[in-house]
């Protein structure tokens, strides 16, 4: 990680690094406009991908003044470097309120640029000062340009290269090694693996989402050690300097870019692991209180806090994704005020004519805050029963026992029944035949409802001992027994199919007779005697 840290630095800014690796390079090598007025902007005159000096002048004449000066800098090299001995003065001369700057060398006078009064003005010094120092820095160009195709310096700099690709590939295995044990460790935190304990769970989502950071903070320091190991070796040369900044050239734009998207994953990916941080704490909170004022209330905390995070971290990643895409446009010049503004008043006009959605924003807090229901509850809305299976603010999401999933509009839920919230009651009403003993009946309800309250399998899901309520009606086939079991959230189902298997089993060994749909005829035969 500290060569990582150390390359971006270099990259930044290579002066503070203290190595003479890459041309001038600073954060406004990476900007589309070095606006120094609203008029003038600068740019750098380059020998071999090397910065030697700036030219000021306005946007329309900026680039043929820098393309000029830089083909009749080449021009001067190439013969400069053709012999070892050749001799190259540099020199500047006024021309009314202008400054010419140029190169004597074997006995030619070759002219290099033109300065005037908007170079040195934004410089803050006399054009004469200004051009004075242009024709030292020009000078020393040149001489460093021969002196980096000395055989002794290739040769140095061919170990430093060696030495950095060495460094690149020692660190990118050390990265390998991480990034494999990060990613071990992720496949056991995989918060889609089910965990009894809702404290657990949460633990386990934070603990995944804070090994995601590090995995990509890894990631990203592993391209960083290649692409800048890459850009300082080819800075170490000048026959390569070039490419290297027209690598940064093209690289300027998408860097700019996937850096925005990286910072809001990491910072998605923190937010996340700080919502299941807080719902932890609020977890534990209420499960302690939970024990010793409301037992019953434990799983029901589950529930909501589960809804609750679906909820925060859907809002979470709308909010840093809408930040990123302001910020992006932002860095890449747009003025970003009449965007925003023009999307104020879309929204007004918006929210006028969408007032349907402001009623089911409106709608769904109050069913989240309210907990009239939460995702895995069973709820009859209206028509329709089923699971839900997501909740948001604009809309509910049930599937039903067919397996067809179901869409509802906040806004149209007046009535919900909730299956599960808190404790469910089974509701069972069990036919006799009418030449069955109620008494009898009664009795065999109850020890078969008895047997099953104290089996190990159920008794956990049953919260009281099953109340027999009597004979609750007189039907044409027979009279009803009613029974109620009160059961754990969603348990309901599963214990009334188990009790109605074991009291057919128990009805077939006593002889009782349940009530069948058929019909009896009875016929009665009067004797007449003559």
């Amino acid at each position: 990680m500290a060569f990582a840290v150390a390359l971006m630095i270099i990259l930044i800014n290579p002066s503070q690094a203290q190595l003479r690796l890459l041309p001038k390079i600073n954060l406004e090598t990476f900007k589309l406009d070095r606006n120094i007025t609203d008029n003038i902007t600068s740019a750098c005159v380059r020998l071999d991908g090397r910065c030697i000096f700036e030219l000021s002048d306005q946007k329309s004449n900026l680039t043929q003044r820098i393309r000029y000066t830089e083909q009749r800098i080449a021009d001067i090299k190439k013969i400069y470097l053709q012999q070892d001995n050749v001799s190259l003065k540099v020199f500047h001369q006024q021309d009314n309120n202008q400054q010419n700057i140029y190169v004597v060398i074997e006995e030619q006078e070759l002219p290099v640029v033109t300065l005037n009064s908007q170079d040195a003005s934004i410089h803050g010094v006399k054009l004469a000062h200004h051009a004075k120092q242009i024709a030292h820095k020009i000078e020393r160009g040149f001489a460093q340009a021969k002196q980096e195709r000395q055989s002794s310096f290739l040769l140095q700099q061919s170990k430093v290269a060696g030495s950095i690709f060495l460094a690149m590939i020692l660190f990118n295995l050390l990265f390998v090694y991480w990034l494999k044990r990060l990613n071990q460790a992720k496949d056991h935190l995989d918060p889609h693996i089910n965990v009894e304990s809702l404290t657990a769970n949460l633990e386990q989502r934070k603990k995944f989402n804070l090994k995601e950071v590090q995995y990509r903070l890894l990631q990203l320091a592993s391209v960083t050690v290649w692409l800048g190991g890459i850009l300082i070796i080819l800075g170490l040369f000048p026959q390569t300097r070039s490419l290297q900044l027209l690598i940064i050239t093209l690289l300027r734009i998408p860097l700019r870019l996937i850096i925005v998207i990286w910072v809001c994953y990491i910072l998605i990916r923190l937010s996340y692991a700080a919502i299941a941080r807080i719902n932890s704490a609020i977890t534990n909170n209420s499960f302690a209180n939970s024990y010793v004022f409301q037992p019953d209330t434990s799983q029901r905390i589950q529930v909501r806090i589960n809804t609750f995070s679906h909820l925060f971290r859907g809002i979470v990643t709308f909010l840093w994704i809408g930040i990123g895409v302001v910020v992006a446009l932002s860095i890449l010049g747009l003025n970003i005020t009449p965007f925003l503004a023009g999307a104020g008043v879309l929204g007004l006009a918006f929210s006028f004519a969408s007032q349907n959605l402001i009623k089911d924003t409106i709608n769904g807090l109050l069913i989240i805050f309210e907990d009239q229901y939460a995702v895995g509850d069973v709820v009859t809305i209206g028509e329709v029963a089923g699971t839900v299976e997501n909740l948001n603010l604009r809309i509910t999401q049930l599937r039903d026992g067919e397996g067809r999933l179901i869409t509802i509009p906040n806004s149209s839920i007046t009535v919900v029944a909730n299956h599960s919230n808190g404790w469910s009651r089974s509701d069972l009403r069990i036919p006799f035949a009418y030449r069955t003993n109620v008494n009898r009946a009664i009795e065999l309800i109850e020890g078969v409802a008895t047997e099953m309250y104290h089996d190990g399998d159920y008794r956990p899901k049953i919260i009281e001992p099953p109340q027999v309520l009597g004979v609750e009606d007189f039907a044409e086939r027979g009279f009803v027994v009613r029974l109620w079991f009160k059961t754990e959230p969603l348990k309901q189902w599963e214990i009334s199919r188990e009790f109605r298997r074991r009291l057919k089993n128990a009805v077939e060994d006593t002889g009782i007779h349940l009530s069948l749909s058929h019909q009896e005829i009875q016929l009665n035969w009067n004797n007449q005697k003559n």
